[in-house]
């Protein structure tokens, strides 16, 4: 049995579900409103028999490990590791060294902890923080908002936190590692964070990693002292490269928005929130990084960037829009040389905006003054391509000939990543006009580049024959896949042009669904191995499945037996879930519910959905 397995074995779907979702029993059924988009009315089932659920409502569906990381965000190592816990499943073997290392984390939370509810109680009740309480409903904030977020406040003392902590039992030592204290140079410790507006810095589960500390004036009248914001150290629990503040408290309404607000500052994400707009996110006082978009990619693909309209606001800006450029996913689109061979061209797969504020305002200072306004912005920020153009016309003379070819060469790319053809020639147009050029020959340009790039990419497709499939057929698509890789997207294309989504983790159950995910992670990281994403036991699976595709596939078409068996596993996939309804509706009958005719119209759609995918399956190049 594998460690996949045996987690799903020892924890109840229903259970793990069950906290995050109320669930009423319905029949054999559970059933509750889905979390993953608005209903009124219950479409979201959860199957104990099967320990599957499904939302007839969105269609999202899978077992608890899809469940655990689409409501938590997380990646499928981090989801293995945390249902395996739960279930009390040991993953590979730990090394002595391993066991002392997350020990050592555990205590740093426990301290972090600590420091957070003392400052936070300070702030609420110590004399001293009068000036903190002050300054947070001089911004607006309310005593909601501050208990939220935990915020608090750091005595103007330079052994308070010390003496606090080392009387809660943690060391000296463990305060240096957690970033609580600073060495003296001649010897000796003090506070790291002293007369401060304490704000904890959480993980994505919402555990305290670190602190950032805004400076309070000593007065009212004496001047703010330098410098404004002192954050953590990085630490064993601390990457600010990796962190978004917020993101804990954001990621639902990220996903149910289809949206991520990003923000520069800890202000910036508070007040938002308190004013309900609870989709908004910071990174730790650095530009946005692959880590950054990687998180808010799996909640959606819509990046609203609202940075400050200084200089170094736009300069953050547009190396914001390169990192997402260069970061987030991208649609596949097969094109063919004169050679008849195979290249693949990408288009961006998200929908990035730049949100211009006013001058002189940050966000919680215009959403506190005029909230009307702050939504009209979110509402009309501009595509990336109109902000970085408008840049650009700045940057560069456009009465100049270099100056013109300059801005040309920067929006190429930008205009290579639209994906509808219309919208991209629309832009090229208006390109041209304002730089006085021919549109024709911009067009020209941009296709040569295009062209260009597919070559660069391309693979080699060769041709005919068929194998049979394997008994098992994920792991027989798998097995393709890790041997022919460059396949994937020309497979997707097809899916795309036959109306089917593209190849995902639905596709996959059980291991089959880690090896893709790990499969996808190494990827985008190359430098990552097998063994840095996966427990010893998959990694023996994937040589397996390496290994073990049937020789006649080289001489035949692999892509036309991925496809095939997507096909077949979407077919058999959908009869199951079409059972299920159809025990819905009986059910509903039995007991005069009216649910079952809302259920009776799904179980028609499925049907439909049946039809097509046996008609694509007939067709000769598919099945021959």
């Amino acid at each position: 049995m594998s460690v996949v397995d045996e987690v799903k074995e020892r924890l109840d779907i229903v259970e793990v579900i069950g906290r995050h979702v109320h669930l009423q029993k319905s029949g054999r059924y559970f059933k509750g409103l889905c979390p993953f988009h608005t209903e009124k009315t219950p479409s979201f089932y959860v199957f104990p028999d099967t320990q599957g659920w499904h939302c007839f409502g969105c269609g999202r569906g899978g077992d608890l490990f899809n469940f655990v990381m689409e409501f938590e965000g997380l990646d499928f190592r981090t989801a293995l590791q945390e249902l395996a816990r739960r279930a009390g499943v040991e993953l590979q073997p730990r090394t002595p060294e391993q066991v002392e290392a997350e020990s050592e984390s555990e205590r740093l939370r426990l301290l972090l902890e600590a420091a957070a509810a003392y400052y936070h109680t300070l702030l609420l009740t110590a004399p001293q923080a009068a000036y903190a309480r002050a300054y947070l409903e001089k911004r607006g904030f309310t005593q909601e908002t501050i208990k939220t977020f935990q915020l608090g406040y750091s005595l103007n003392d330079w052994d308070a936190t010390r003496a606090y902590l080392f009387g809660k039992g943690f060391s000296v030592e463990e305060q240096l590692k957690a970033g609580m204290l600073v060495e003296r140079e001649g010897g000796g410790t003090f506070d790291r964070f002293r007369n401060r507006l304490m704000i904890p810095i959480c993980d994505r589960r919402g555990r305290v990693i670190a602190f950032g500390g805004r400076v309070l004036p000593l007065s009212h009248s004496a001047p703010d002292a330098q410098p404004k914001y002192m954050n953590s150290p990085q630490s064993v629990l601390f990457d600010k490269s990796k962190v978004l503040f917020g993101y804990h408290l954001a990621n639902q309404a990220i996903r149910e928005a289809d949206a991520a607000i990003i923000v520069e500052g800890y202000m910036d994400v508070m007040i938002p929130h308190q004013a309900g707009y609870k989709n908004v996110v910071a990174p730790m006082g650095t530009a946005l990084t692959e880590a950054h978009l990687q998180q808010l990619q799996r909640l959606t693909k819509r990046f609203i960037l609202a940075l400050d309209p200084d200089a170094a606001g736009i300069h953050g800006t547009l190396q914001g829009l390169e990192t997402a450029r260069q970061t987030l996913d991208r649609e596949w689109d097969a094109v063919f040389d004169p050679r008849g061979l195979v290249g693949v061209e990408g288009r961006l797969k998200a929908d990035i905006r730049v949100v211009t504020l006013p001058e002189g305002r940050d966000p919680d200072e215009l959403i506190l003054e005029d909230r009307a306004r702050w939504e009209q912005l979110i509402a009309n920020s501009q595509p990336i391509v109109r902000f970085v153009f408008e840049q650009l016309l700045k940057q560069e003379d456009p009465r100049e000939p270099k100056g013109k070819a300059r801005i040309v060469d920067a929006m190429l790319p930008l205009l290579n990543d639209i994906g509808d053809s219309v919208e991209r020639e629309a832009y090229v147009q208006d390109i041209a006009l304002r730089l006085g050029l021919d549109a024709r020959g911009l067009l020209d340009r941009l296709r040569v580049r295009e062209r260009a790039q597919a070559v660069r990419r391309q693979s080699a497709v060769k041709a005919p024959g068929l194998a049979t499939p394997a008994s098992d057929l994920e792991a027989y698509a798998l097995s393709i896949l890790l041997n022919y890789p460059a396949l994937l997207p020309v497979v997707d294309n097809q899916l795309q042009d036959t109306g089917f989504e593209e190849i995902n983790g639905k596709d996959f159950s059980n291991e089959y669904f880690f090896v893709w995910s790990a499969w996808l992670e190494i990827g985008k990281n190359p430098e990552l191995e097998w063994q840095d994403v996966l427990s010893s036991d998959l990694v023996k699976r994937v040589f397996e499945l390496q290994k073990g595709l049937p020789p006649e596939i080289s001489s035949g078409h692999p892509e036309r037996e991925i496809l095939r068996t997507i096909l077949i596993l979407r077919e058999r996939r959908t009869r199951d879930i079409s059972k299920e309804v159809q025990n819905l509706i009986i059910e509903a009958q039995a007991s005069g519910d009216l649910a079952g005719i809302q259920y009776g119209k799904v179980l028609q759609d499925l049907n439909e959905y049946l039809k097509r995918l046996h008609k694509t399956l007939a067709k000769k190049t598919i099945s021959e």
